[in-house]
């Protein structure tokens, strides 16, 4: 993962989220994004972080992956930087993502992850490691429209893209 901070005198925002106590639960937005050129094919996602503020750039990719994978990638990779439990807001442009965290989830639990029309759940092993963080943080899920001059969307998408960039170049593992 690539951290890019936009800094409050010389600590970033994870940074200064690990000085506050484990107990606090603070309140965060995050807008994140995934992108990938050719579907599958290099991926990239993207996500701003915002507190009381202060705002941090994350991203990260993979050289062969496809776009809800990356949808799935930025939202678990705010959630895993978080250091302490916290109360996030996530906006993202993927009904897949919002509707499948908070929706489909639960009958794929129930019928061992397989699809309505009996067929694996595909990204199991992505919605189990979310499922997972949503256990340690509260998150409420918002649906943003996506390409529609939305600032952070616009951001979140921007990093997304240039992940794929650096990913093509070989500057990201």
């Amino acid at each position: 993962m690539v951290i890019t901070t936009l800094q409050h005198g010389t600590q970033s925002l994870i940074e200064i989220l690990k000085t506050l106590p484990a107990t606090l639960k603070p309140h965060l937005e995050a807008y994140t994004d995934g992108a990938c050129s050719g579907n599958p094919g290099p991926g990239g996602w993207g996500a701003v972080l915002y507190y009381q503020g202060l705002e941090q750039d994350l991203s990260g990719g993979e050289a062969l992956t496809t776009n809800n994978r990356m949808e799935m990638s930025a939202a678990i990779g705010v959630l895993q930087a978080l250091p302490h439990p916290a109360h996030v807001e996530i906006y993202t442009d993927s009904q897949y993502l919002r509707d499948g965290i908070t929706r489909w989830i639960l009958n794929w639990k129930k019928n061992a992850w397989m699809t309505a029309d009996k067929k694996p759940v595909k990204n199991k092993d992505l919605w189990l490691h979310l499922d997972e963080l949503t256990k340690v943080h509260h998150v409420i899920w918002h649906w943003v429209k996506g390409h529609n001059g939305h600032p952070q969307n616009e951001r979140a998408d921007a990093l997304a893209r240039n992940a794929i960039i650096a990913q093509q170049m070989g500057l990201m593992k």
